[in-house]
């Protein structure tokens, strides 16, 4: 799997219904359109037809790469989940934040419940990134 860089694909995060099917795709490691239709949430009504669409598009964004089986094709996920979290979090530092990291970090403080166990891995997270500073 190549490393998504900020400068591929316009620098634009996928939409809703890419990341859908992304985070299906990289839960079964590959797939067709029918395996990922049938990881589908059975309210989510999406046609065979759209499904296949969206991969190819992803397909031609560099995103997931296809290889002909029968008379099928087998997508496969060319990014890391925890690569493609990353973009997505220095997208949104940059672009809703003002490229502070920090404004994010108080949001998500203020506005999450954090439980008892949450605060002690924060703890260890926030002292674990001293030491590599």
């Amino acid at each position: 799997m190549k490393k998504l860089s900020l400068k591929e694909n316009d620098n634009k995060l996928l939409t809703e219904t890419e990341l859908e099917l992304m985070t299906l795709l990289w839960k079964l490691g590959e797939g067709t359109v029918s395996d990922v239709l049938q990881q589908l949430p059975k309210e989510r009504e999406l046609a065979y037809t759209s499904v296949s669409t969206i991969l190819r598009i992803l397909e031609q964004k560099g995103i997931l790469k296809t290889r002909k089986e029968g008379r099928g094709h087998v997508y496969t996920p060319q990014i890391k989940k925890s690569d493609y979290e990353i973009k997505t979090v220095k997208h949104v530092v940059e672009r809703v934040f003002d490229g502070t990291p920090m404004a994010l970090v108080r949001q998500l403080l203020d506005t999450t419940q954090l439980n008892e166990d949450d605060i002690k891995e924060l703890k260890k997270l926030i002292s674990k990134a001293g030491v590599r500073k």
